[in-house]
């Protein structure tokens, strides 16, 4: 397989010297690990404080990793990254909120990107997390077979309401929607709940993601078990495959609670077990669609040969590349120049109501071994390619 993720004329190609020094200056920082817990504590305070850190914030790392505060100011950058074939995902990064009406207004911000979805070739799927929905202990009691007192169960119906009001819209309009997972405790729930939006409104064609953590062991056996379900009752599945956001977290509980950590033993296994279920989920496209969120090279190379051997399209729309914005562009860039369908997700939201999404993709930057060197090496490339012309 020809190595095309080292071109870094195309994968910088939107970006200006200015841009281009700014990604610099941040991956630096984000590579010195006790940097990163200095600027989140200091960034943290600050934003408690009410002090005037938002212009700067908005400025640094707002602007390189988030698509703008709301739906509209994303659409400069939307229509930029399209010029090169680089779909995107309006992805609505407020997190940690617990009221009703919280949920609610959750529920028509992805209703708006819906619709924003359906008017622009631009933008081909909607996103939203289970608990920007609904409450986490609510799916962490569901997930652990608790019977929920009557007010819980009434909030609990609430939730599913909301799911599927947004489900029924995608499905109505005709627009993928990736349903983001999260913590494993709290899963099971979610999962019960999105494989019913797929017998629902997965009849025809995948319209309901759910997302796989592939850091997860039991992951590939859940995806088989699922296909089995869905080959009796007749629906497709979509699915979103990562490697995992959680995992310190995730190992640090089940230490705490003494059971065995839902995480692979190695970043080896992680690997393995990711590129099976992306191979299990090409040998039955037929039934399914795969949105392969991913920043790793190897990976990405053999989806990429995968789906040559079988001699499926390069465009497949069953078939689609994601990373996230201000990450890996060598990887988005250079795919959708060689015909194939990638999409960035794209955060926006208030600046202070998504710093704690920026905190931990800072966070998980630093711990996944690789990521900001390899960042910072493509970014030097391009650098010293533009002085040297």
């Amino acid at each position: 397989m020809e190595k095309i993720f080292d071109n870094t004329q195309v994968a910088f190609s939107l970006k200006s010297d200015t841009e281009l020094d700014r990604a610099y200056f941040l991956f630096k920082m984000i590579d010195s690990e006790p940097l990163v817990r200095i600027g989140t504590a200091v960034t943290n305070f600050a934003i408690k404080a009410h002090l005037p850190v938002e212009g700067l914030i908005r400025a640094t790392v707002f602007d390189h990793f988030c698509g703008g505060v709301n739906e509209n100011d994303c659409l400069s950058v939307v229509d930029k990254m399209f010029t090169k074939g680089v779909s995107s995902v309006l992805d609505y990064s407020v997190e940690g909120k617990e009221e009703e009406e919280q949920f609610d207004a959750a529920l028509e911000m992805t209703l708006r990107t819906i619709d924003f979805a359906k008017e622009r070739l631009a933008i081909p799927f909607a996103v939203f997390k289970p608990t920007g929905l609904g409450r986490f202990e609510l799916y962490e009691k569901l997930g652990e077979k608790q019977t929920l007192n009557p007010v819980e169960q009434a909030e609990w119906d609430r939730v599913v309401a909301r799911f599927d009001k947004v489900c029924g819209e995608a499905h109505k309009k005709d627009v993928a929607l990736l349903i983001d997972g999260e913590e494993s405790w709290m899963q099971d729930a979610a999962d019960d709940l999105v494989t019913d939006m797929m017998r629902k409104y997965n009849k025809e064609k995948a319209i309901v993601f759910n997302t796989l953590q592939m850091y997860r062991w039991d992951r590939l056996d859940y995806l088989k078990k699922l296909h089995e379900v869905a080959k009796t009752e007749g629906f497709y599945i979509g699915m979103k495959l990562v490697r995992g956001a959680y995992m310190e977290k995730e190992n640090k509980r089940a230490e705490e609670k003494g059971y065995v950590s839902p995480i692979c033993v190695s970043k080896e296994a992680t690997d393995v077990n990711y590129d099976n279920a992306v191979q299990y989920m090409l040998e039955h496209i037929d039934k399914m669609a795969i949105f392969a969120g991913t920043h790793n090279e190897l990976s990405s190379y053999k989806l990429m040969e995968m789906m040559a051997q079988r001699g499926i399209a390069k465009n497949d729309s069953r078939i689609w590349f994601g990373q996230l914005y201000g990450m890996s562009d060598n990887i988005s860039y250079n795919l959708a120049e060689n015909g194939y369908n990638v999409a960035k997700y794209l955060p926006f939201g208030p600046v202070k109501d998504v710093m704690p999404y920026l905190i931990r993709r800072a966070e998980e930057n630093t711990s996944v071994a690789g990521q900001t060197s390899r960042e910072l090496s493509m970014i030097k490339a391009e650098r010293k390619r533009r002085k040297g012309k």
